[in-house]
């Protein structure tokens, strides 16, 4: 990130969902000297105080705001909703982080789990982003909606993850074009796999592993320097990581027949 030192934008308060770890944990670390408020929400309260801490330490002039809260249920959004009110919080960028994935065949599913992930991935992200837009515009904001290369892509196994993910990057785009004259950027980052808690809480199984080759794995850190570059240059979408932007662009121009094919043809999970 140091290349990037006095070319970001400075946000007087970014809120970053999902913050505990991961992509989430790694906005909150890359943000921190850029921004003078930042409000970092999960469900674990414990954790984020610790990373509140390990931050203001860090970074003095930082204020730092944590709220335990399960974005899945519409009440501890609204919760979440009115204590930044209360609080006098007007994020002018937003980070939509957290998410869920579930691996294995839909029909083998457990709905309880398929229903939390919907939630999480799609409506959490869309009623925070509603709730939160009127201050965005007019602290002409920045809205960054953490999607997935899995969105371009009809996944067995992955089905559902795939299908919210390519709602948050439809979203996104269409967002971006709403509101381009209000001057609030959106992003849509859509990164393959990267080296977080996600894929343990994926797995149905501990002997079930996700068939992903090694060297397309990208590092948070260069998910977020990434994502950060991009929402400088205001692009609408980016696909952290060589390989990945290259498997990006090769989906864009394959033909949907080339691309059943492919998803046909792919690895399922193995034990």
């Amino acid at each position: 990130m140091d290349s990037l030192s006095g070319t970001l934008p400075e946000f007087r308060c970014a809120l970053v969902t999902g913050a505990t770890s991961g992509i989430g944990l790694e906005y909150a670390r890359q943000l921190a000297p850029r921004t003078g408020i930042l409000v970092l929400v999960a469900r674990r309260e414990k954790r984020l105080e610790e990373i509140a801490a390990d931050l203001v330490s860090a970074h003095p002039h930082l204020r730092v705001k944590t709220f335990g809260s399960d974005l899945v249920d519409e009440s501890g959004r609204i919760h979440l909703i009115n204590l930044l009110s209360r609080e006098e919080l007007f994020p002018d960028c937003l980070i939509n982080n957290a998410g869920m994935g579930d691996y294995g065949e839909f029909r083998t599913s457990e709905w309880a789990k398929t229903e939390r992930m919907i939630r999480l991935n799609m409506e959490a992200l869309t009623h925070l982003t509603h709730a939160l837009l009127p201050g965005l515009i007019a602290r002409r904001g920045a809205i960054v909606n953490v999607s997935s290369l899995a969105g371009d892509l009809p996944i067995p196994d992955f089905a559902v993850y795939a299908a919210t993910k390519a709602y948050v990057t439809s979203f996104s785009e269409a967002l971006r074009l709403e509101l381009r004259d209000q001057g609030v950027r959106v992003l849509a980052v859509c990164p393959g796999p990267v080296k977080t808690n996600f894929g343990e809480t994926a797995r149905r199984a501990t002997t079930i592993k996700l068939p992903t080759k090694e060297a397309f794995y990208v590092p948070a850190e260069k998910v977020v320097q990434d994502s950060l570059k991009a929402l400088l240059n205001d692009r609408p979408r980016v696909y952290p990581g060589l390989k990945v932007a290259a498997t990006a662009a090769l989906i864009g121009i394959l033909p949907l027949a080339a691309i059943r094919l492919l998803m046909a043809s792919r690895p399922r999970k193995s034990e």
